[in-house]
């Protein structure tokens, strides 16, 4: 089950990988297109997206103290990666 902002490592996939919840401490960033077709398949993948939604709305309106906005998360601190063809 997919559990949002519990973590920054897991993934859900719909529909294949066709679209992809990334979960994070403070965001869950949907990433791809995703056809919702009027058959079996479609309604799988829709009902999937449904708890997936569901689970973050109802994590969002559990928290007491949720701020207006979350900070923006500076970029990584750039480093020096050695060439590995030299």
């Amino acid at each position: 089950m997919f559990k949002p902002y519990s973590n920054d490592d897991d993934v859900l996939n719909i529909q294949g990988d066709s679209l992809t919840l990334s979960n994070g401490t403070t965001r869950v960033v949907l990433n791809g297109t995703i056809e919702l077709t009027r058959d079996q398949r479609g309604l799988k993948a829709a009902l999937a997206l449904k708890e997936a939604l569901d689970a973050i709305v109802a994590s969002l309106q559990a928290q007491k103290d949720l701020p207006a906005q979350v900070k923006e998360e500076p970029d990584a601190k750039p480093g020096v990666v050695q060439n590995p063809f030299q």
